[in-house]
């Protein structure tokens, strides 16, 4: 070969070649993939959490409902009371007649002695 530019053809198929075959190499398809311990245990831990989480957002769900009820049993109940309050108002403000002042008793005190010993 005398030809420089078939040189470089040759050189540059050697390269691709190389790099090629070593592409092959290191993808090991020939290698059976069993799973690592790790990736096992992690997947494991992954369902107990996930079942974990689905317990906690039912419960959570259940307390937001009871708290709910709760809630608005208690304002029922203060609006109740609110409407006895001003149903106990009216009737004293319209059945009540007027009362009577009540008797004022003035004291009348000796005067205040003060004296210093300076």
């Amino acid at each position: 070969m005398t030809s420089h530019t078939g040189r470089l053809y040759a050189l540059a198929l050697a390269l691709v070649v190389f790099f090629l075959s070593w592409a092959v190499l290191a993808a090991r398809p020939w290698a059976t993939s069993t799973p690592d311990a790790r990736l096992r245990t992690l997947a494991t831990r992954e369902a107990q959490l996930r079942r974990e989480a689905a317990l906690v957002r039912a419960l959570v769900a259940q307390r937001w409902a009871t708290y709910h009820a709760r809630l608005a049993a208690r304002k029922a109940a203060i609006a109740s009371a609110k409407a006895v309050a001003a149903r106990q108002a009216a009737a004293l403000a319209t059945s009540a007649a007027p009362s009577p002042s009540p008797s004022v008793r003035v004291v009348t005190l000796p005067p205040l002695t003060i004296t210093r010993t300076s």
